[in-house]
């Protein structure tokens, strides 16, 4: 057999490998965006009151993120899927840069956290406080259900102490949700019956005993897109080694 046979044969050998792969990678991508936008729907539908606790922000609801998050990932994985299946080189170059486009735009999301994580905490509570002020107000049902799970769930009350209540209310007064054993009304009841544990605290003491579970998930989410970085422009390069060799 010739050389130039045997390593023709190798590179179409080569080519099919990537093409599996790349098919096999960005069908569970895609299909993981799917399961994203699913959820991300089902909670708009079932959930569709639950918002968020920031004012300043308020169409940054759980489902919103989903949703969001879930469209992306399943375009980028169709162009993947479609760029291997039909050895696109223009669909397997658009994949790529947009992957490294996010993976670059994660990486410098994480650094500027680190970096300005004392600004960023204290513009997080100031609006969070602010937000308070439209707790029970008409037109704010989500972010009111928002802040009576959060404070239920964590066994909490306001953003840095209970009395934060107080500027909202005028009045000696938390909402029901800050109970230790919740009744209607109990907000109005003596002050040793309520949480008084500051909820900005608590959640971040929430991130921090489950940090580890955070960090395998980003190592695990960093190392998939890697691999589809790989798988990307390994393939695309072959096909331009191919088209060269046949040429």
């Amino acid at each position: 057999m010739r050389p130039e046979l045997r390593r023709c044969r190798m590179a179409e050998g080569c080519m099919m490998a990537l093409r599996y792969g790349m098919v096999f990678f960005n069908l569970l991508f895609w299909l993981g965006g799917c399961g994203i936008l699913g959820v991300g729907v089902w909670l708009s539908v079932t959930q569709g009151n639950f918002a968020t606790l920031s004012s300043s922000l308020p169409s940054l609801s759980a489902a919103n993120l989903l949703i969001a998050v879930g469209t992306i990932i399943m375009v980028i994985g169709c162009l993947g899927c479609v760029g291997a299946v039909k050895e696109s080189r223009p669909l397997l170059l658009t994949f790529f840069i947009l992957l490294l486009l996010i993976f670059f735009l994660e990486i410098l999301s994480i650094m500027l956290f680190f970096i300005y994580q004392d600004e960023i905490d204290h513009y997080a509570q100031r609006d969070l406080k602010k937000g308070l002020q439209l707790f029970g107000t008409e037109g704010n049902v989500g972010l009111t259900n928002a802040w009576m799970i959060v404070q239920t769930d964590f066994r909490c009350c306001g953003v840095t102490n209970h009395t934060d209540w107080f500027e909202v209310y005028n009045a000696t007064r938390v909402p029901d949700s800050c109970c230790l054993e919740y009744s209607d009304n109990c907000g109005l009841d003596n002050p040793g019956t309520w949480w008084t544990a500051p909820c900005y605290e608590r959640v971040k003491d929430w991130l921090n005993e489950n940090l580890v579970a955070l960090w395998i998930f980003a190592l695990c989410t960093a190392l998939t897109q890697i691999l589809g970085l790989v798988f990307s422009m390994t393939m695309f390069c072959q096909s331009v080694k191919v088209e060269t060799f046949y040429a």
